[in-house]
């Protein structure tokens, strides 16, 4: 009887060990659940966000869809104390197992199961989580639940025969969600405490491991104490593991828990306009004609030019990757390496933010305050306010969702005219208010706009890229992408041609009223905003640099209207609709900030344009460079032409409309530039260049009926100028950049910028760049 009793206990535990034994090799097999692939395991993670970095290191942001934002780190850039406190919190025995710690499995079964001890502790180890991180979705039912341990089982041992621990600890935390989009220990650190996984102190590693038990539940930003609490749970374990003493310990219990959160937005941090115009040109499509409309022909036009010669415009549809695919900007981990200097970029938005809306915004309110026609100037009437505005609301989102869901044009208007609770933007501050959305569309028409850009004019890396005041709700980028009229900053163009036509700074003429005759037989005659020096003889020098329009239509009536919009365009502006009429050499054709500090590169860099840089190299996420790319150069003008240019363009800082840069704000290195001012006060422009940066400012109105009525904080000289010498003082302040007010421009000893017609200036003839007899052909 006996033996028969131990014939049928064996017999039963070799049956249950067969049977275990089976399942486990029909899970291995995928014959029950999912076991995923070699190939799989071998790559578990395969989509990881992009990430923006700037020239000095800095991660300036990253692309991805919302849930894949992780950002890959290797394990030699993680803390020790974030390995200490993963260790020694989840997984004791990581370094002794293979993926399964039967010590813990058994207490856990014990003690949980049998015991019903809450706080026995889990048996689950890293592997484990990871492979039920990786693998494991959501029990449906208590069959799938029965069956899901011995699979996660069965692929964290099988992690364990592909990976090191090093490399096991690495996707671990390169995969877990700790919430608030921030995928991945890289992306956590940044966003919890503004830092870098490799140098985490004590605490922060221990608050970021303790999210690992359950991100929602020790959320920090939501529930400080919770979170604090486990971190010091987390503390204790690296204390008992012998990686803290109890003096440290308890030091490091007693620290409250701060963060330095920072959101995952890609409408929030430094260099969103940056970063949401490099997205745009790396993921553009070849253009196709028919896909625009025909008020769209000149971006067709740009963009053409840009699938053709610029290798960053569409990069990821022109490359491919070993499977043939192209690739992905969200998903497919690129490394991106800008021309961006992260100080320098902080500095520009600081200069935006300080003079835009610190000081002319409050200005601004100040001088509409109480009228009809406010934010708009009082030179047009109320009933024009209110078509713009109109025009506005049937431009809006509201108004296009409306419409298309079959609302009648009098239904729209009712609800655009009905008060409503909203939070609106201010400078202090978002604002909970009530007002109807018609009031809403006039209250942002309030806020002034700027573009601002800086580059190298030597090699053409941008250095910093401000397209807005504030991108959350102006996300209009007017550095790179919208134009406006540019005023008096055309003249230096004017004066080019002058220099190449054999002009020179030192020719004189009257300074009287001029009347030029278009090829219609109309007459112009320009305004000039001051009467300073009236009937005098002067030089041109002294005409660029106190921006005389009488002397700018002097050379227009000396030059050819159609080599200036040549030489224009020879400048890198794209524009097509620049007309050849006289009033061109006053500057109402519209230009990017971009395109014109391009421009003005030649001025800095002995005749010659550099292109904008954006861009150095491309990464894939293994480190392999898949691109590399240079600055774009053209000689547009003589050597010769741009030594007389910078004298002249000096002579605007040391003795003209842009004295107030040494004045005023007492910078005192070798420099030119030129403001600009456009009819009515609408736009306000400074050029401003050293031997080293070139950078340009506009600051204006969303619609160009938007201004300031007055000259005292109209004129360019007071919008942008201050913008430009802010970013400027910021820059020679900080050493570590090294920009230096001594650095001096180049110019040949013996050179006489005095050289040049040594004519009458009476004479009304000239040689220009395509002869007299085309003086009015194109």
């Amino acid at each position: 009887m006996r033996k028969k009793l131990l014939i049928i206990l064996w017999s039963g535990l070799v049956g249950v060990t067969l049977l275990v034994a089976l399942v486990f090799l029909a899970i291995a097999k995928g014959w029950i659940g999912y076991m995923p692939p070699v190939e799989e395991l071998e790559n578990p993670i395969n989509k990881f966000a992009s990430e923006v970095i700037t020239a000095d290191g800095k991660m300036l942001g990253t692309y991805s869809y919302s849930k894949d934002n992780r950002v890959f780190v290797g394990y030699d850039e993680l803390s020790p104390n974030l390995i200490h406190a993963l260790i020694d919190t989840e997984d004791f025995r990581f370094e002794q197992h293979s993926g399964i710690d039967a010590r813990a499995l058994f207490r856990a079964i014990v003690k949980r199961g049998i015991l019903m001890q809450a706080s026995a502790g889990g048996g689950s180890t890293i592997t484990q989580q990871l492979a039920k991180q990786l693998y494991s979705d959501v029990a449906e039912n208590t069959l799938q639940r029965l069956f899901q341990k011995p699979i996660e089982w069965v692929i964290a041992v099988n992690l364990e025969r592909f990976y090191t621990k090093e490399e096991i600890l690495t996707l671990y935390l390169n995969y877990f969600d700790f919430l608030n989009n921030a995928v991945g220990i890289k992306t956590a650190s940044n966003t919890y405490f503004s830092k870098e996984p490799k140098d985490l102190k004590v605490e922060e590693a221990a608050t970021l491991v303790g999210m690992c038990k359950n991100p929602s539940y020790y959320n920090p930003v939501r529930h400080n104490e919770r979170a604090r609490g486990r971190r010091n749970v987390v503390i204790d374990q690296m204390c008992k593991a012998g990686h803290l003493t109890e003096a440290q310990a308890d030091s490091l219990k007693a620290l409250p828990l701060k963060l330095r959160y920072r959101r995952v937005d890609h409408k929030e941090g430094a260099g969103t306009y940056f970063r949401e115009y490099l997205r745009r040109m790396m993921i553009a499509k070849k253009p196709v004609r028919s896909e625009y409309r025909g008020w769209q022909m000149q971006q067709y036009y740009e963009d053409s030019l840009a699938w053709e010669n610029n290798p960053l415009y569409g990069w990821c549809n022109k490359n491919t990757k070993k499977d043939g695919t192209n690739y992905n900007l969200y998903t497919d981990g690129l490394k991106i390496y800008t021309t961006i200097d992260s100080r320098m970029q902080r500095y520009a938005e600081e200069a935006v933010h300080e003079h835009v809306a610190l000081f002319l915004q409050p200005q601004f309110f100040k001088e509409k305050k109480g009228r009809k026609t406010a934010p708009y100037t009082n030179q047009i009437s109320a009933e024009e306010v209110n078509k713009i505005l109109d025009r506005a609301m049937r431009q809006s989102d509201r108004y296009r969702i409306m419409t298309k869901a079959g609302y009648s044009e009098d239904e729209i208007r009712q609800a655009f005219n009905q008060k409503q609770e909203m939070t609106v933007f201010s400078y202090q501050g978002d604002i909970d208010t009530i007002m109807t959305p018609m009031d809403s569309i006039r209250y942002y028409k309030y806020f002034l706009r700027a573009g601002f850009m800086s580059m190298d004019p030597h090699t053409g890396y941008v250095k910093a890229y401000v397209g807005g005041p504030d991108y959350t709700h102006f996300q209009y980028d007017m550095a790179m992408v919208g134009r406006r009229q540019i005023g008096s900053t055309i003249k230096p163009y004017l004066y080019t041609l002058a220099m190449e036509n054999g002009f020179s700074p030192c020719d004189e003429t009257r300074n009287v009223e001029q009347t030029l005759v278009t090829e219609t037989g109309e007459t112009w005659t320009p305004r000039n905003s001051s009467n300073k020096r009236y009937g005098e003889m002067v030089t041109l020098k002294w005409g660029l640099a106190n921006s005389n329009n009488w002397i700018s239509a002097y050379l227009m009536s000396k030059l050819n209207p159609y080599a200036l919009v040549r030489l224009i365009h020879n400048f890198g502006v794209l524009n097509r609709d620049i007309q050849p009429t006289p009033s061109l050499c006053l500057g109402p054709c519209e230009i990017s900030v971009g395109e014109m500090v391009s421009a003005y590169t030649a001025f800095a860099n002995k005749g010659i344009r550099t292109a904008p840089l954006f861009v150095t190299r491309i990464e894939d996420s293994d480190g392999n460079v898949l691109a590399e790319f240079s600055p774009v150069m053209q000689e547009v003008i003589s050597e010769t032409s741009a030594y007389k240019m910078l004298i002249m363009l000096r002579a605007v800082i040391n003795e003209g409309t842009g004295g107030r840069v040494r004045f005023r704000y007492g910078i005192q290195a070798d420099m030119g530039g030129k403001t600009g001012t456009t009819n009515n006060n609408s736009d306000g422009w400074f050029m401003g260049f050293t031997p080293s940066l070139v950078s340009g400012v506009w600051v204006g109105g969303e619609d160009r009926d938007i201004h300031f009525d007055t000259m005292l904080y109209g004129q360019g000289a007071s919008m942008a100028l201050p913008v430009w010498a802010i970013y400027m003082n910021k820059v020679y302040a900080d050493k570590s950049l090294g920009y230096s007010q001594d650095e001096r421009f180049e110019i040949p000893e013996g050179f006489d910028p005095c050289a040049g017609m040594n004519e009458s200036t009476d004479s009304d003839s000239v040689v220009t760049d395509g002869g007299i007899d085309d003086l009015f052909e194109e």
